[in-house]
C-alpha cells in the first residue's frame, strides 16, 4: 500500500547533476542556484530524480508481490458478497466494500511493482494512501448497513465517511507529511466503531465480534510496524514494509469473512 519515504542515496556514492545541468557544475551548486531561476529547478528535477533511483535500487524484490496476488482474489470474493447479498441495500453496501478493496490492492500493487516517473510516482503515491481511508470506510459500509438498526447506521456512516475524505484531502494536498503525523489517522479512523461493537455482537454473533476485532488489531499492528520501519527481518527481500503488507492482508481476511458471515 504506502510507499516508504525516499532513501538517501547509498552512502560513498557521489550524487550526480539533473539532466539538464550543466556537466561541470556540481549538483550541489546547481541547488544552491538563485530562487526562480532555470537553473533550480533542473537542479531540483535532477535530485528528485536520483533519489528515486536510489530509493528503487535499495527496494526489497518482493515488493508489492503480496497485493498483486491478492487483487485478483479480492475481485473474485467481492463478485461472491454481492451474489449472496440478500438485499438492495446490502447489494450496494458489499458493492462499495468490493471496489474498496480492489483499488487499495490494484493500485499498490501497480504502484510498488512498477518503476515510475517523478510526475507517475506522485500521483500513484497518492491514490495509495487515498485508498487506505476508502478501504476503512469501506469495510464499515457493509458492517454497519447489515449489523446496525437504519438511525445507527447513519451516524456510524456519516462519522466514518467524512473522516475518510477528510483524510483523503490530507494526504492528496499534503503528500509529504511526516508518517508519524498520518499513521496516527489511519488508526484512529479504523476504531470509529469500537462504540458499536456490542450491537456488532448483538445482530451477527460472537464469531462476527471476533473477526471485527482480530481485523482491527491486525491492521493496527500494520499501522505500528509501517510507522516504526521495524521489523525489517530482510531489507533485500523482504522488509518492514512487506510485513505490512502481510498484516493487511490478514486483516482484510479477517474483515471479509465477518462480512461473509455476516450477509448470509
Amino acid at each position: 500500500m504506502i510507499a516508504e519515504d525516499a532513501q538517501p542515496p547509498v552512502h560513498g556514492r557521489e550524487s550526480q547533476p539533473g539532466p539538464e545541468a550543466p556537466p561541470d557544475v556540481p549538483l550541489a551548486a546547481a541547488v544552491d542556484a538563485p530562487a526562480g531561476t532555470a537553473g533550480r529547478l533542473t537542479a531540483a528535477a535532477g535530485l528528485e530524480g536520483t533519489v528515486e533511483r536510489a530509493a528503487a535500487a535499495l527496494k526489497p524484490r518482493m515488493r508489492g508481490w503480496l497485493h498483486a496476488g491478492v487483487f485478483p482474489l479480492a475481485l473474485v470474493g467481492g463478485i461472491v458478497l454481492i451474489a449472496v447479498s440478500r438485499s438492495a441495500a446490502a447489494v450496494a453496501a458489499c458493492s462499495v466494500y468490493a471496489l474498496s478493496a480492489c483499488l487499495l490492492f490494484g493500485t499498490s500493487a501497480v504502484y510498488h511493482r512498477g518503476t515510475w516517473g517523478p510526475r507517475g510516482e506522485a500521483v500513484l503515491r497518492r491514490l495509495d494512501h487515498a485508498n487506505i481511508f476508502l478501504i476503512i470506510a469501506g469495510t464499515y459500509t457493509p458492517l454497519a448497513v447489515l449489523l446496525l438498526p437504519t438511525g445507527q447506521q447513519r451516524v456510524l456512516l456519516a462519522a466514518v465517511w467524512a473522516g475518510a475524505l477528510v483524510g483523503i484531502a490530507f494526504r492528496v494536498l499534503w503528500i509529504g507529511a511526516p508518517r508519524r503525523l498520518y499513521t496516527p489517522c489511519y488508526i484512529v479512523l479504523g476504531w470509529v466503531a469500537v462504540f458499536y461493537l456490542p450491537d456488532f455482537a448483538r445482530t451477527g454473533g460472537v464469531a462476527v465480534l471476533v473477526l471485527v476485532i482480530a481485523g482491527g488489531l491486525l491492521y493496527t499492528a500494520g499501522a505500528v510496524v509501517y510507522g516504526l520501519k521495524r521489523p525489517d527481518p530482510s531489507p533485500a527481500w523482504f522488509g518492514f514494509h512487506e510485513v505490512f503488507h502481510a498484516l493487511t492482508i490478514a486483516a482484510f481476511t479477517a474483515h471479509y469473512t465477518a462480512i461473509l458471515l455476516a450477509a448470509t
